[in-house]
């Protein structure tokens, strides 16, 4: 007997083709009645699997954002405090590996922001401290010669200049620093002899060399021509040749050199070499940022130095697509800065940076 609802099968044994074509209507529609039975629990199961599909997704959406967000959350918040001024929190790093990156990076900002926040105090410290020296004085002076303590001679009137001239170079250092770092300057390109240009700097400074017993030599070699600025390249050499006198001791030597040279474009460079208290590795680098003394045990820092004298050279130095460099045996030994300048503008490796338009002094100011 068939199912209830389908056809009844002929007879068997009959072969006649009437009988094969209503075995074959038999069975399609057998088929189809079974598959149409067994689409509707398929549909049932889908939509259950679908339904649980969303819970659970939804469940573990849930519990991951959480997870991620936590930690993005606590990246926002230590974002807020460094806008707050609060440089000295540190985030715990999460294992997983994106947001860790991230976390590292905030950690380092804030460690970054930190030591510029401290060497901002100490330079604020340091100015004050630089300026209520002449300002007191100053001040001393003027009262005592009101009073006629003082004689009004020309004794008084040099030590009044030189405490405003103290005041001066510290405002101009300031200034020209401020300059450097806005870019606000501009170059006076000359086409000028840098051979010529070393040698009547170290000159100028020479009785200053002469006053600390430090021996000055110079060896500017062929006539080197560049297109630069003569007054602001004087400017580094001043400061390089007065770094390398505070750092040495009375029998020491100071040699300034020139040479010239092709790697890959022509170049012009001089070099000031001394035999004094020396760099450590870790900070020649660190002596080019801006507020920055590196201190030596047992010596105290050079009076009058603000700490941004090789800041304000290496722009002056890199507006000129050159640049400069700090090589030195370790403390005790010496240090060379090296100055190379490209003979023509444009064709510098070191690209472009900010100068200063601060004048050449015939003064040592350290830095």
């Amino acid at each position: 007997m068939a199912p209830p609802g389908l056809p009844s099968l002929p007879e068997a044994g009959s072969l006649t083709e009437a009988a094969s074509q209503a075995q074959v209507a038999w069975l399609t529609e057998a088929v189809w009645a079974a598959r149409g039975g067994g689409d509707a629990e398929l549909d049932q199961l889908f939509w259950a699997a679908l339904v649980v599909g969303l819970a659970a997704a939804l469940v573990l959406s849930l519990i991951f954002s959480r997870f991620l967000l936590r930690p993005l959350r606590q990246v926002r918040a230590a974002t807020h405090r460094l806008a707050d001024g609060h440089y000295d929190e540190v985030l715990d790093v999460p294992r997983e590996p994106g947001l860790a990156a991230l976390v590292e990076d905030v950690n380092r900002l804030a460690t970054a922001l930190a030591d510029v926040e401290r060497r901002r105090a100490r330079l604020v410290s340091e100015i004050a401290h630089e300026m209520r020296t002449p300002i007191t004085t100053l001040s001393g002076q003027i009262e005592g010669m009101a009073d006629g303590i003082f004689t009004a001679d020309d004794a008084m009137f040099a030590s009044l200049t030189d405490d405003l001239a103290r005041m001066r170079r510290l405002t101009d250092d300031l200034s020209s620093l401020s300059r450097v770092e806005e870019g606000a300057f501009t170059l006076r390109r000359t086409p000028t002899d840098v051979s010529a240009l070393a040698e009547s700097t170290a000159e100028r400074l020479r009785p200053q060399f002469d006053d600390g017993r430090v021996a000055l030599t110079v060896a500017p070699g062929p006539p080197v021509t560049a297109l630069l600025d003569p007054d602001r390249v004087a400017q580094v050499l001043v400061n390089l040749l007065g770094n390398a006198l505070a750092a040495s001791d009375p029998g020491d030597r100071v040699s300034v050199t020139v040479r010239s040279g092709h790697d890959p474009v022509p170049y012009a460079e001089f070099a000031v070499r001394d035999e004094g208290i020396g760099v450590a590795e870790q900070d020649l680098e660190r002596v080019f940022t801006r507020f920055e003394r590196v201190e030596h045990p047992g010596r105290a820092a050079p009076a009058g130095g603000s700490g941004i004298g090789l800041t304000i050279a290496r722009g002056i130095v890199r507006a000129h697509g050159g640049d400069i460099t700090a090589t030195s045996a370790g403390p005790g030994r010496g240090a060379v800065f090296t100055v190379r300048l490209p003979l023509r503008p444009g064709t510098g490796s070191a690209g472009t940076a900010a100068g200063t338009a601060a004048g050449t002094a015939g003064t040592v100011s350290g830095g």
